[in-house]
């Protein structure tokens, strides 16, 4: 998977970067790194004879004639990667194989090059990106040193940002013994679980707010608010909207009643979710959580990508 690679390749940045722009249309490179081919397909790249760059860089290949990117944004993108060992220089992975374009964030979590590279490119534009291990703040002596990554990346657009609160119609449905109180516009739900009813044994979710985005898909990551609290006692253990800062998080890594339960939701809806214990902590007590306790939460699904 692209992304994988780019993970390993993206360490946290404390190295110096040089940066160059080409304004022309004609294939350019970086650190004697060439790139050919028109932007919306497959790129096809040459490489110097000699040792690797040792040093991070990046040149535009492309500027592109669409909207300008900047810090924040979430820049969907078609990459190709390459690994630059002076041998076989091997293609890595293009998104242009698995026809599925990656979305990055645009932030300090970045090499430097990346952060301002992406800056000097618009929609329709392409960057190319050499990152070396100067992009790695603390190198591991005990561990060899990761090849020099070579990054063509294509801007298709820019991801929408995230919606505020869930936005729909309300559907009036619920879980029982489990009230929610939708204030309107961007103001927190309130939920309610003191109840003498039984926990459900299964998982429970019901739609409040019935979203019209896109389903959120179980690879994808998930921007979200929420308020979790124990059933039957109506003890609150978290919420984002109390911090006044959404969750974001891979879907894939939190709880087996997370995963299960907002797969498929669209993006815009607000759920309730009541967790049995197996699909929760089970027999393990967290901060603020009883051993075996169902949990129950408000969520509002405010982006999936």
């Amino acid at each position: 998977m692209p992304l994988i690679l780019f993970a390993a390749a993206c360490g946290s940045d404390d190295g110096p970067s040089t940066g160059a722009v080409a304004t022309g249309s004609t294939a350019a490179g970086s650190a004697g790194v060439k790139v050919a081919g028109n932007v919306g397909a497959k790129p096809t790249v040459t490489f110097p004879t000699g040792t690797p760059a040792t040093k991070s860089s990046y040149e535009v290949i492309q500027p592109g004639a669409g909207t300008g990117l900047k810090s924040g944004d979430r820049v969907i993108v078609n990459l190709t990667v390459y690994n630059w060992d002076g041998k076989g220089n091997a293609v890595q992975g293009s998104s242009y194989d698995t026809k599925a374009p990656e979305t990055i964030a645009i932030n300090e979590q970045l090499p430097q090059v990346l952060q301002e590279g992406f800056t000097k490119v618009k929609h329709g534009g392409r960057l190319l990106a050499v990152l070396a291990n100067d992009t790695v703040a603390q190198p591991q002596p005990s561990q060899p040193a990761e090849p020099t990554k070579v990054f063509v990346f294509d801007v298709v657009g820019t991801q929408a940002p995230a919606l505020k609160a869930a936005t729909g119609k309300e559907t009036g449905d619920s879980i029982k013994g489990v009230k929610v109180e939708n204030p309107g516009g961007e103001k927190a739900p309130t939920l309610s679980t003191k109840t003498d009813e039984k926990a459900p044994k299964d998982l429970v979710v019901k739609t409040v707010i019935q979203g019209t985005g896109a389903k959120a898909q179980a690879n994808q990551t998930l921007t979200v608010h929420y308020t979790g609290k124990i059933w039957g006692t109506d003890k609150q253990f978290d919420s984002s909207w109390d911090r006044g800062q959404p969750a974001e998080f891979p879907l894939g890594n939190v709880i087996q009643g997370w995963q299960k339960g907002l797969a498929g939701v669209p993006v815009g809806s607000r759920v309730v979710m009541s967790i049995p214990p197996d699909l929760g902590y089970g027999d393990q007590a967290q901060q603020g959580i009883p051993a075996k306790s169902t949990l129950v939460f408000v969520v509002d699904v405010l982006a999936a990508y």
